[in-house]
């Protein structure tokens, strides 16, 4: 990524990664990534906000070359976690009379991370609201715990009215621009993924510092990855209506099926949900990657998931779909299982204890023994009924 003006010398020097395709091993990601770094100007002082990944070394410090950076004052980090803060050791190298500004939980993390006992004299400890001269630039900070980790914090740019905000607002998404672009619909959904994984853990800590954001009223955000948010009303919208704990008329299905009784099941009960007039959403969990089910269950009411017994449990797929739910937290309303099984299971039990914690109602599970026979269809039918008397409140 070239070095690029956002305002009056506050710059973008971060890098893209544009084959990425997995970030952290974990969050599917079709369009890559990028990691964002910012480089500010003063008068008198110069600030670079928060690093890239290790791995980016070359890339990053040529953008800063770029821009005839021999010389730094600040580096601030506001997120520890390692493709934020990765080259702040090599930068300490680079650059001996840098200090590291950032909030004492963060310092904390940074030190256990990069072993910097040793370097506890460079690290300046700021406070909610405290700020920092440049010369004609002012820093301010907002210590931001939970979005997504403990040690988060925002830095604004106070004349320039430009917020850095680390994860929160983000997108893993890869562009040659440098702003955000509305009318892209990979772009939107790919901030609907991000916001799936990382941010909806955290939805009432979202709203809090939503509300922190409509405060600072930013001109330009500046997250830690994606484009730049010149427009930030258009996500900071999208992000109301998806942490808000009203879900949208829709119901969510995903399965997994080994000989076809759990796909016939499945398959007449997305069918009874789509005549009765209720939208919902058929997901075949072993051709349905985590990031586009993750996205799925964002505004959904209800999720049913669907799974034949291994032996006396629930299949493998179906365990680790639960467990991803159960992770990033849907605001779902109602939950269900439905499937099959041989001689034994204890599937129903399994998966109802996993998904407990959402505190959501389980519906009456459809749990059959061999093919679906007509006490197969009843049952299906009322589990629908449910469903649709459910929604009606909505």
């Amino acid at each position: 990524m070239a070095a690029r003006e956002i305002a009056d010398r506050v710059y973008s020097v971060g890098t893209i990664d544009w084959d990425l395709r997995y970030f952290d091993a974990l969050m599917p990601t079709a369009w890559g990534s990028s990691y964002n770094a910012y480089l500010i100007k003063g008068s008198e002082k110069t600030a670079l906000i928060d690093t890239c990944k290790p791995s980016d070394e070359t890339d990053f410090i040529t953008n800063l070359m770029r821009l005839e950076q021999h010389s730094l004052d600040y580096i601030v980090i506001n997120h520890a976690e390692q493709d934020h803060s990765g080259l702040v050791p090599l930068l300490l190298e680079v650059y001996p009379g840098v200090k590291i500004v950032t909030n004492e939980t963060c310092a904390g993390l940074l030190s256990v991370m990069h072993h910097f006992e040793e370097a506890e004299n460079r690290f300046i400890i700021i406070g909610d609201r405290e700020t920092l001269s440049l010369g004609d630039k002012t820093l301010k900070f907002y210590p931001s715990p939970w979005v997504h980790w403990p040690d988060t914090m925002f830095t604004e740019v106070v004349e320039d009215k430009v917020l850095f905000t680390t994860d929160f607002l983000g997108t893993h998404y890869a562009a040659s621009a440098l702003f955000q672009d509305d009318e892209s619909s990979a772009y939107l959904e790919a901030a609907k993924r991000y916001y799936a994984a990382i941010m909806m853990p955290f939805r009432s800590s979202v709203q809090d510092h939503l509300k922190l954001i409509d405060e600072i009223a930013p001109k330009f955000i500046c997250p830690g990855h994606g484009p730049v948010l010149s427009m930030p009303a258009k996500i900071i919208d999208l992000y109301r209506r998806w942490s808000s704990d009203k879900p949208q008329n829709l119901v969510v299905v995903a399965y997994v099926s080994m000989h076809g009784s759990t796909k016939f099941m499945t398959n007449f009960l997305v069918d009874d949900l789509v005549q009765r007039g209720i939208p919902v959403q058929q997901y075949n969990l072993l051709e349905t990657d985590t990031g586009i089910l993750g996205s799925a269950v964002v505004d959904a009411a209800t999720i049913i998931l669907a799974t034949p017994t291994v032996i006396f449990g629930p299949h493998p797929v179906a365990v680790n779909t639960a467990y991803l739910i159960r992770t990033i937290r849907p605001k779902a309303k109602h939950l269900g299982v439905i499937g099959s099984y041989g001689w034994g299971t204890n599937a129903v039990d399994y998966l109802g204890e996993m998904l407990s914690p959402l505190g959501a109602e389980m519906l009456e599970p459809v749990y059959i023994k061999g093919l679906p026979e007509e006490n197969a269809i009843s049952a299906l039918r009322a589990m629908a009924d449910a469903i649709e008397e459910r929604h009606k409140t909505l």
